[in-house]
């Protein structure tokens, strides 16, 4: 397997956050797309950001195939399908509202995506999986794509139908897989900050 090309997901709605792109979203003076950017990018051979609307990049943004909002997994499918015209043979994928995920994502889901024939990993923590961060082989576009037009959405279901193997983090302060949904989850980041 070559290095795998990260994909950050950050095409949801924010409704919570009163409709604003998270990616834009301040925290500590710098973006959330910024912060996971800094955090992704020495992992992984380039970088693609999943994006419904308008967001300050310079990176590649693909958009969900239809309009309809489906969740992670129609991001997660952009992103293998650009990885596909790139050669790539996998993507690793962060969710952009999680700005504290581990520093050893991409080598901790690479390790466990060798017990999976094709390297299918998502990453766990005690408190369960974290399914929007997971290393998914292009191979899987296919499956993916029909699995959404089937009408399921849930990633838990698509990575255990494919038998994911699971890369587990342990606990820390902040919790790595804390994720910004609300202006007070964006002021307890502030305060770990």
């Amino acid at each position: 397997m070559r290095e795998p090309l990260g994909l950050i997901l950050a095409g949801g709605l924010g409704t919570r956050m009163g409709g604003a792109l998270k990616a834009d979203v301040s925290l500590g003076g710098t973006s959330l797309l910024r912060r996971v950017i800094d955090r992704l990018e020495p992992q992984v051979a380039g970088l693609v950001v999943n994006s419904n609307g308008a967001i300050a990049t310079t990176l590649p943004v693909v958009k969900d195939a239809t309009s309809e909002h489906l969740g992670p997994l129609a991001g997660v499918l952009a992103g293998l399908e650009w990885a596909h015209e790139q050669g790539a043979t996998h993507v690793v994928s962060v969710a952009v509202d999680t700005p504290f995920f581990p520093c050893d994502l991409v080598p901790q889901l690479l390790m466990a995506g060798l017990t999976h024939p094709e390297g299918l990993a998502v990453a766990a923590t005690a408190d369960g999986l974290q399914g929007t961060f997971g290393i998914w082989p292009v191979t899987l576009r296919e499956a993916l794509n029909a699995f959404l037009a089937d009408g399921h959405r849930k990633v838990r279901v698509f990575s255990e139908a494919h038998n994911a193997a699971v890369a587990q983090f342990p606990e820390t302060t902040p919790p790595s897989f804390f994720n910004i949904n609300s202006s007070e989850d964006l002021n307890t980041a502030e305060q770990w900050l």
